[in-house]
């Protein structure tokens, strides 16, 4: 009997790697990929297999375990948003030098349109960069089974494999067929003992071998199933298609009357002759891609004597933000399809913090202990209380990257500014905000670190945070001075002395860190409810 369930982008991924034999589940939190690990976390199949199935600190450290458990020579998949593939760089781009023993998928979730991110980037670029084969889902289904395959080739050439996917697929449902389990792996050793030595002498030679397996892996027929050209008698304009994409483009042909040569690439790199099946036959080429003009760029450069070529760099496609069947419809030139424009019946309400959320009386506090040394010295970090630079608060000055807060905060103390303050949250501080911390310690900066401590990792839904319970520990170790690492409440009514240990802590001229230690209102309420229902 073929089973079948409704499942996300995410949860086909992770359900896929259940039964594609994973033995260990790695990640962060980070939209739109929480839900892979989420998925894993919550599944009994996981629990009675005992798979490692934890969150990790940050990205890098989840790559590097993730490694770990390929060393051992079992499967591994680690997954991040793609701003989150930036801090895992550089143990994924060594890997591929290394190469791994068991199967290791690095899943990247890109966010077009920056629903909840800093930038647009397309982790493409990184497959190739690091030389690594990538595969592009298009929908739910072939998410679920390229993971098989993904596995199958990292093992087959000893590589990692980027697994890209984009918002919309992470976050949309649809049934999944799904396919017979296969058993883990056994604890197997790498055979060369220096296979994860990237000493250089051995490094040069596998750098070579990188070079040559990168070839190989275009004609690979678990790569190449994924690329497939369908051909048409109009021979005027051809579309090239990627990823989620294709869906697009499949929604404005099924029914229209549009008969045009199709290139569906899902899977990289591939070999030249690929492209060549569309460009001998049509005089224009309209290339749909999410993300950054990937192939495009390349095409432009071999084929712009000959060729028209159309898609975001000429603006057929919008340079920014998300595809949709209805920019796709309008590069095609199909009228009517654009739909009508939604009329706006609600007033638009920007985001606002959760009703009696501690961040806000931090930040109320805040404000009135740097008002008398004027606006522009507060920066802060990504998560909840990142919403503490809009109205009504307008109280931060910063937000670039997990743990710069306490980093900038530094740099512009030693520029002279002062007093120099950072805000920062509890998992983004064991993210990436003690190494900042260690520095600003080292120098005897003067600034001051408030740590936003919610006890739990909020704006991605209320995860694990690595910090609970161990923040003090951490930052005496470092060696904040313990008459500089305060405590504080924040409560309405405690308003006053927290401002009040703000500014003394302010006008000290060294490092000084102070805890803002109140549980996230949503996860108590969850906590509450849950322990009145076990009781």
């Amino acid at each position: 009997m073929v089973k079948r369930l409704l499942l996300l982008g995410d949860e086909a991924i992770a359900q896929a790697a259940l039964d594609a034999g994973l033995s260990g589940m790695y990640a962060y939190p980070g939209t739109p990929s929480t839900e892979i690990m989420e998925y894993i976390k919550s599944s009994g199949d996981a629990a009675e297999r005992n798979i490692h199935r934890n969150w990790s600190s940050n990205e890098k450290t989840a790559m590097e375990a993730a490694l770990g458990m390929s060393y051992a020579g079992k499967r591994a998949m680690v997954a991040m948003k793609h701003v989150g593939l930036n801090v895992a760089a550089d143990a994924f781009i060594n890997s591929a030098m290394t190469g791994v023993n068991g199967g290791l998928v690095v899943v990247s979730a890109d966010d077009p349109s920056m629903h909840s991110s800093q930038n647009e980037q397309d982790s493409r670029f990184y497959g190739k960069f690091a030389m690594v084969p990538c595969f592009e889902p298009s929908d739910q289904q072939e998410a679920y089974d390229m993971i098989f395959d993904a596995f199958e080739v990292s093992e087959k050439y000893r590589l990692p494999v980027l697994f890209r996917i984009t918002t919309r697929l992470a976050h949309s449902r649809a049934n999944v067929e799904l396919k017979e389990v296969l058993p883990e792996k056994k604890i197997s050793l790498p055979s060369d003992p220096f296979q994860f030595v990237l000493l250089p002498a051995i490094a040069r030679k596998k750098y070579k071998n990188l070079l040559s397996s990168y070839e190989s892996l275009k004609y690979d027929i678990r790569i190449s199933k994924y690329n497939s050209f369908k051909d048409s008698r109009n021979r005027n304009l051809g579309v090239i298609a990627c990823g989620i994409a294709y869906n697009y483009l499949l929604e404005n042909t099924i029914d229209a009357s549009l008969d045009i040569p199709v290139l569906k690439i899902a899977a990289y790199p591939f070999p030249k002759d690929l492209i060549k099946e569309i460009t001998d036959r049509c005089s224009e080429i309209l290339i749909l891609e999410e993300g950054s003009p990937f192939i495009e760029e390349v095409l432009r450069g071999i084929l712009d004597k000959g060729i028209n070529i159309y898609g975001r760099m000429d603006g057929t496609v919008p340079r920014d933000g998300e595809l949709n069947p209805a920019i796709v419809a309008k590069a095609l030139g199909l009228p009517g399809s654009f739909g009508k424009e939604v009329p706006s019946l609600v007033k638009n309400r920007p985001p606002s913090f959760c009703k009696g959320c501690g961040h806000a009386d931090m930040f109320n506090s805040l404000i009135e202990a740097i008002k008398p040394y004027g606006p522009g010295r507060v920066f802060s970090d990504i998560g909840c209380y990142t919403l503490g630079a809009l109205p009504p608060y307008n109280a931060i000055n910063s937000c670039v990257d997990m743990g710069a807060s306490v980093t900038m905060a530094v740099g512009a103390a030693d520029a002279g500014l002062f007093p120099s303050v950072a805000v920062i949250g509890d998992s983004t501080f064991t993210h990436s905000g003690i190494t900042g911390l260690l520095d600003a310690v080292v120098k005897n900066s003067s600034v001051t670190i408030i740590i936003a401590d919610n006890s739990t990792t909020g704006m991605t839904g209320g995860q694990q945070s690595q910090a609970t319970g161990r923040i003090e520990q951490i930052c005496l170790g470092i060696g904040v001075a313990p008459g500089h690492l305060k405590t504080i409440v924040p409560l309405r009514k405690n308003h006053e002395e927290n401002a009040h240990v703000m500014k003394e802590e302010f006008e000290f001229k060294g490092v000084s860190v102070i805890i803002a230690s109140r549980e996230c209102i949503q996860t108590a309420s969850r906590r509450k409810k849950s322990e009145n229902t076990e009781g």
